[in-house]
């Protein structure tokens, strides 16, 4: 069970492991200065967050692994799949689809690297998510 989104590609489980997102980047809300966090977020960065929140938070997740299943920093790695009334659906790839992530392949977790490049490619394509064209090129 996801106790809360972190941020866009980082969540908490109910039982306080954190699980970083494997093979997307989302931009960021906060940042470390000196020995504390702060709030500054990158550009969609809030936008990223909430759609990640979105998704999983207060929900029942399922954990794919690939080849590494730490990071340096002790967080999980993963895969993260939600269950709705349509089926099962990766988060990492909901994210590309929507245009709040993008690709960060890290070897050797690279299992989806070619599915993540196609779901970028599109939603740059039709404009999604940070893609979007500002109102003034519309």
């Amino acid at each position: 069970m996801v106790e809360r989104a972190i941020d866009g590609d980082t969540v908490e489980l109910a039982d306080g492991r954190l699980v970083r997102y494997i093979g997307i980047d989302t931009p960021e809300v906060r940042r470390r200065v000196g020995g504390r966090w702060v709030h500054d977020p990158e550009p969609f960065g809030k936008e990223a967050s909430a759609a990640n929140r979105a998704l999983v938070e207060g929900r029942r997740v399922r954990l794919e692994y690939d080849v590494q299943t730490h990071d340096r920093f002790g967080r999980l790695l993963a895969y993260v799949y939600v269950s709705d009334e349509d089926g099962e659906r990766m988060v990492n790839a909901e994210l590309v689809r929507e245009g709040f992530a993008q690709l960060l392949t890290i070897p050797p977790n690279v299992r989806y690297a070619g599915q993540f490049r196609a779901l970028a490619a599109q939603a740059r394509r039709d404009g999604r998510g940070f893609w979007r064209k500002p109102q003034a090129e519309r």
